[in-house]
């Protein structure tokens, strides 16, 4: 699994912000919208498609995309879907996208486009793919079993972390359901939102990361979505044992 991105919706560096960690040279405080793949037996799955993935696959000389996996509906992990087009040629068919019905709706709406029943001019033109409808059921793809984890975005929207063999990716998440719990035990690995040390309504800050990663107690737990509130090095310092901050480029092993 690589972690393709691990800031929050605006990135890091912000647009018009002068802090330490914006003008930081530290490659790990520069950080791409949040996406991840992973590599299962038949193939690469993408989780989201974020504004910045083509340049992530590029730096992760990642040359084929085989599915596509969606936490949730909102611009900084959609806004990509266009740069799938290519993968309808190297696959030789479209690409299946696993997603739930809220999810659909987005895409169907933000690339009209791209769902028209009008011909196109040439092949390639817009995105081919073939829609899969996920619920908070398992389902198989690439060979591996998914299962997805239902979480709360804050009060208005519900996302979807999804577990695979003993890794869980839990991004944009602020509160977990009693439900989701025992979906998130026995982990080698969490990947969980950490935003910032200052509270927020939609995400986990680091004091509740915290709490969630030592209530679950994984192996490992890589906090990612941060902001430019979190510096790499001295946040890391302040971490409890066996949590870091996630950073673009992460490699973690699935088991």
């Amino acid at each position: 699994m690589i972690l393709l991105g691990t800031g929050t919706s605006v990135g890091v560096p912000a647009l018009g912000c002068g802090c330490a960690v914006c003008r930081s040279r530290e490659p790990r405080n520069q950080r791409t919208r949040c996406s991840a793949i992973l590599g299962l037996p038949q193939g690469n799955l993408l989780i989201d498609t974020s504004p910045d993935l083509r340049s992530q696959l590029l730096r992760e000389q990642i040359g084929i995309v085989h599915s596509v996996l969606y936490t949730h509906e909102h611009a900084d992990h959609v806004a990509g879907f266009d740069d799938l087009r290519l993968f309808q040629f190297y696959l030789g068919h479209p690409v299946p996208i696993f997603c739930n019905l809220t999810v659909e709706k987005r895409l169907r709406q933000a690339f009209d486009y791209a769902f028209a029943n009008t011909e196109q001019t040439h092949a390639g033109a817009v995105p081919s793919v073939d829609i899969h409808t996920i619920s908070d059921e398992p389902f198989e793809v690439l060979g591996s079993r998914v299962t997805p984890i239902p979480l709360k975005h804050g009060p208005r929207f519900d996302v979807l972390g999804f577990r695979i063999g003993k890794v869980a990716y839990c991004t944009d998440v602020k509160t977990i359901p009693e439900a989701s719990w025992p979906l998130l035990e026995n982990l080698d690995t969490l990947i969980l939102d950490a935003l910032r040390p200052r509270q927020h309504p939609t995400h986990l800050n680091l004091e509740e990361a915290i709490e969630v990663a030592q209530k679950l107690n994984p192996g490992m737990t890589y906090f990612t979505h941060c902001s430019c509130d979190v510096d790499y090095h001295a946040t890391n310092q302040s971490l409890p044992d066996r949590i870091e901050i996630a950073f673009d480029g992460l490699r973690i092993p699935l088991t």
